[in-house]
């Protein structure tokens, strides 16, 4: 697996979106720990959402939760 989170982040996603049908599919596929893989890109805040077959982050489209603009209620 590549070292870079966002290499592999880029990875597994374009993986999933083209070939496997989940996230178990492409580790029993690519001969990869699911435990591992999970944990390397939650340390990045990162979590599988098996609803879009893809890894997101709860930041949105924002790639820092700094650049996130405040609400007024914050």
């Amino acid at each position: 697996m590549p070292k870079d989170p966002n290499i592999l982040l880029s990875y597994v996603n374009m993986k999933l979106r083209d070939f496997y049908k989940d996230l178990d599919a492409f580790c029993a596929a690519e001969c990869v720990d699911r435990d591992e893989l999970e944990e390397r890109l939650g340390d990045v805040n990162y979590d599988y959402d098996p609803d879009t077959n893809q890894f997101t982050t709860s930041w949105g489209d924002y790639a820092f939760p700094n650049e996130r603009p405040k609400y007024p209620w914050e």
